[in-house]
This record gives structure tokens, C-alpha cells and sequence, in this order.
């Protein structure tokens, strides 16, 4: 059997009989059009070898595609995380920053309709003591402020400065126990002055005999008679009016409109200022 195979044909017949064939076969399957259904047919029986083939190529390029595409996730992962906790920290600033806008906003659109020099100043400090509500400023004479000027918010009047630094200043409030300010009525125009109790919610108005009209849910206004504070301004509502025969004078308390409990910026007014505006334009040429 070896012998057999041993004498066959010579290796250049071989390349050459091998040549022709191929020729052969190229010529028919240009010229002719049953090879390109037998091409086909080829083409469908070895497709599941060129299937196997790859398909160990396939399986590790898929692996490696998923494993770096997890690797891809969990870095997009991490820095979203990372953007997510920088824009939550930022928005917390702005929407404090929002509120401290429209706080500000607030309190310049506070003035009455005649307008004046008017500064805006931050609370430095808070007196502890009970009774003494007393607060530090970061305006001083530097900034010309002086002493019995009137300070409020964007809800009402807080108090008045009571002493002056060159670059901070003391202001006592309406609550503090030794401070009284004149007010009228909105509703009746009734003058009265409350005076403060140590207590941050709450006033008590004085001297109103027991005829007097007033009653829960009054606004009352500063008078201006005292010459401190300017006319008009919201100081507190009436929120309990007691009668006794018994005594001369009702019992009347109110709550300040002011947070005076959570006061962060004031606003300083110059009253003698608003005043000269009023009698300039009231002056002829």
C-alpha cells in the first residue's frame, strides 16, 4: 500500500495538474451561472464550521467588552456620584443664597413711601441674658451711623441702636424690658405705647382707658411722636385685650410682626433724613 502511494505522480505534474484546476474552476464559475448556486450551497454547509471557529474569539471578545464595559459603569458610577454631591452642595448654598436674596430684597422694599438713607447691616452677636434683648451690628460710626436710629426688617420695627463703635454698634429691641415705643392704631387711630416684657413674642400696651376702641387683630403702627422711629412703620397685632372695671386702664398685649428670635440683617434708617426730603419737596422754589 505504501509502495502504491510512493509512485505517483512527480510534484511538478502535481502543481501543474493543480494549476489547471483551479484555472478550471474559475472559468466556470465566471461564465457559467449553476456555480454560483453551487457556491451557495458550499457556503451554506461550511458556515457552521467558520461559527465554531470563531466562536472562541467571539466568547472572549464579548467577555472583555463586558468586563470593561462594567469597568466603564462603575467609573461613570463614581463620578456621578462625585458631580451629584458637588451640585447637592451647591444647591444647598444657593438656596440659602436665594433666601438671603430675597431677605435683603425684602428689606429695601420695606420703607414706607417716602424713602430715605437707608443701610443694611448684619448681626454680629446676640446678648444671653433673659430680660436684656440687646444685639451687635457690624456698622459702626465709620459707616455714619449714630445713636437713637431706628433699625427694622422686612416685617416690622426691631428697635433703635443705643450705643455706636467705629465699626459695630448695640441696638436694644422693642422686647427688651426697659423699651417703649408710641404706636396708634391703624383701624381707629388711637395713640397708645407699648413697652416690652422680656419676652420675644410679645408687648404690652399701656395707658388705654377701658372705653378705648381696640380689639384683637388691630395693627398697630408707629405714631412717630416719639421722635425716634418714623411714622407708619408695622410694630405689632393686638392678640389679647382684657376689661376690668376694676381698674383704670385695659390690659392690651400684641405680638411683634419681627422675628426678633431669629434676626440675621436689619435695616438702619436715617429719619431726619426722610424728614428734610419731605419738606424740600413741600418747600416752593
Amino acid at each position: 500500500m505504501n509502495d502504491f502511494f510512493s509512485r505517483g505522480p512527480a510534484l511538478g505534474l502535481r502543481l501543474v495538474f493543480a494549476i489547471a484546476c483551479s484555472v478550471g474552476l474559475m472559468f466556470v464559475d465566471r461564465y457559467t451561472e449553476s456555480s454560483t448556486q453551487l457556491r451557495s450551497y458550499l457556503t451554506s454547509a461550511v458556515s457552521p464550521l467558520f461559527y465554531v471557529a470563531s466562536l472562541p474569539e467571539s466568547l472572549i471578545s464579548g467577555a472583555s467588552e463586558q468586563l470593561l464595559s462594567q469597568q466603564q459603569l462603575l467609573a461613570e458610577n463614581a463620578e456621578l456620584k462625585t458631580r451629584l454631591l458637588n451640585q447637592e452642595t451647591q444647591l444647598q448654598l444657593l438656596s440659602f443664597l436665594k433666601q438671603e436674596n430675597n431677605k435683603l430684597r425684602a428689606l429695601l422694599g420695606s420703607a414706607p413711601v417716602v424713602e430715605g438713607q437707608r443701610l443694611i447691616a448684619e448681626v454680629l452677636a446676640v446678648y444671653s441674658h433673659p430680660f436684656s434683648h440687646q444685639i451687635v451690628l457690624n456698622k459702626g460710626t465709620n459707616d455714619g451711623v449714630t445713636v437713637h436710629q431706628p433699625i427694622i426688617d422686612e416685617k416690622g420695627v426691631l428697635g433703635q441702636i443705643v450705643s455706636v463703635g467705629q465699626n459695630s454698634s448695640r441696638a436694644l429691641l422693642i422686647s427688651d424690658n426697659t423699651h417703649a415705643v408710641s404706636l396708634r392704631a391703624e383701624r381707629t387711630g388711637v395713640r397708645t405705647v407699648a413697652e416690652g416684657l422680656g419676652q420675644w413674642d410679645m408687648l404690652r400696651v399701656i395707658h388705654l382707658p377701658l372705653s378705648t376702641d381696640i380689639r384683637e387683630g388691630d395693627r398697630l403702627l408707629t405714631s412717630g411722636l416719639d421722635g425716634r422711629f418714623p411714622e407708619g412703620y408695622p410694630v405689632a397685632e393686638v392678640i389679647n385685650v382684657i376689661r376690668d372695671d376694676s381698674q383704670p386702664f385695659m390690659t392690651v398685649y400684641a405680638k411683634p410682626y419681627a422675628s426678633l428670635d431669629r434676626i440675621r440683617h436689619v435695616l438702619i434708617l436715617w429719619p431726619g433724613t426722610q424728614v428734610e426730603a419731605v419738606r424740600q419737596e413741600e418747600e416752593p422754589e
